[in-house]
């Protein structure tokens, strides 16, 4: 037989202690609201509840922030690197675009001393870039970038900001060759601004000595004196300085000094030049002078009385 009481039948046993386990806890959730809300005697209860659970906050969250945490480490790094690498890029790119500042501030310094020598000199002159250099001990000559279609002609004087560097020998049309003043091969008509004692420059095929091998032993020169061109010969014009005596030796027995003079001009540092196209005279002002001079002779015939007849 089987049992149907209420202590036999689990069906109603669950629902009836469901429902009443309900009821109790709405009931107990209302009253507590209502202390809560109208006497606020839980916030202490609350504040001690949330120190309790917070730990397990931290650890439930703990997977999901170290998840973050590696991915922001992860892509900080590789900003960190990319943003290296372009900060190298730019640093390289800034380091040659200093030294490209370095040079072109020392060429506008050169150049600026090549404009305050023009405004020093009457002659016209022509800027050129020199763009080879031959400086065996043979031959010490220069390529300049100006030739013959840029009116340098052969035999013209090269100068840089501080004196002579030496003359045009050999014309190739858009660029010309120069023969420096320390080859070998090179004289220089040049005198002491001291005393204007005339003699000739010799290049010793040193870049930094020029020779001077035809003074007498009783020469009136002495060490630190200034040479300038003379202008005798008609290649370089006068008053350019060429060089400073450095050393004036006398040897027994020989009627010459041994003299050496170290040049002004930095021959071998010059990266820009002028070629100095001596003024030429002019030949209106010599026609009008001979013109006048004519028409004076005419007025003066014109104005003078005929001569007596002596009988």
């Amino acid at each position: 037989m089987a049992l149907t009481t209420a202590e036999h039948d689990p069906g109603i046993f669950r629902g009836s202690s469901a429902g009443l386990r309900f009821a109790l806890i709405a009931v107990l959730c209302i009253t507590l609201m209502v202390l809560d809300k109208q006497n606020e005697h839980l916030i202490n209860i609350r504040k001690v509840l949330g120190v309790g659970v917070q730990p397990i906050v931290y650890l439930v969250s703990a997977p999901s922030n170290m998840g973050h945490w590696l991915a922001d480490s992860v892509a900080s790094r590789k900003e960190l690197s990319e943003d290296n690498e372009q900060l190298k890029e730019q640093l390289l790119i800034s380091s040659a675009m200093l030294q490209t500042y370095v040079a072109l501030k020392a060429e506008n310094d050169r150049l600026r001393g090549l404009l305050d020598s023009t405004a020093r000199i009457n002659d016209r002159v022509i800027i050129a870039e020199i763009v080879a250099v031959d400086m065996s001990p043979y031959k010490q000559s220069i390529l300049i970038n100006k030739g013959s279609l840029d009116n340098v002609l052969v035999g013209e004087a090269l100068i840089d900001a501080d004196g002579i560097i030496g003359q045009v020998t050999r014309d190739r049309g858009v660029s010309a060759e120069a023969l420096l003043i320390t080859d070998a091969d090179h004289a220089l008509p040049v005198e002491l601004l001291r005393n204007r004692l005339r003699t000739i420059a010799v290049g010793s095929g040193e870049i930094d000595r020029l020779r001077l091998p035809f003074l007498p032993r009783n020469a009136d020169i002495a060490e630190g004196d200034v040479l300038v061109t003379s202008g005798l010969g008609g290649t370089f014009p006068a008053g350019y300085p060429v060089g400073v005596i450095s050393s004036v030796r006398s040897s027994p027995g020989q009627a010459f000094l041994e003299i050496d003079a170290e040049p002004v001009a930095m021959l071998n540092r010059v990266r820009e030049v002028l070629v100095v196209k001596p003024q030429q005279p002019s030949i209106a002002l010599d026609q009008e002078n001979i013109t006048s001079t004519s028409s004076l002779a005419e007025s003066a015939a014109l104005d003078t009385p005929p001569a007596e007849v002596v009988e």
